[in-house]
């Protein structure tokens, strides 16, 4: 197990945030999210999060590089119902030559809802593993 990072609930520990309201196909019966719904938005958070860096994630694939999910943790602390608005805070973590992580915090108006902690690694097109390009090692600096 890689994921070393521990998420913080303070939402000012993390550097961006992007929001996104729940919609309906996102929740059961009860009107409650499911729990597969928590990846694709740390997912949505990660590409802004990088165009944010001005790296898009599009521009990435173009050049070669990739970042697979190596390992993902989601901690559910409170429901989120539908057409809440979710704020998705993120930070970076550890950054090595061969992998990241980054941590999250989902709030709803100001409240806890869950954390969670991505580990990423970087490849070719292909999968085989890739060194960590200079600009998001020196992130990790800052």
């Amino acid at each position: 197990m890689r994921l070393s990072l521990q998420p913080s609930l303070d939402p000012n520990d993390y550097g961006f945030m992007h929001q996104l309201r729940v919609r309906f196909a996102e929740t059961d019966a009860m009107g409650i999210v499911h729990h597969s719904r928590y990846l694709p938005w740390l997912e949505a958070a990660r590409v802004e999060y990088l165009r944010d860096l001005g790296h898009p994630y599009a521009e990435l694939r173009t050049e070669g590089i990739d970042f697979t999910v190596l390992e993902a943790f989601v901690q559910y602390r409170q429901p989120v119902q539908f057409d809440e608005l979710v704020d998705v805070h993120l930070r970076l973590g550890e950054v090595t030559r061969a992998t990241f992580q980054i941590g999250y915090l989902l709030t709803v108006a100001g409240q806890t809802r869950a954390t969670g902690v991505t580990v990423h690694g970087c490849v070719n097109a292909q999968g085989r593993p890739l060194r960590m390009p200079a600009w998001l090692l020196n992130l990790a600096d800052h």
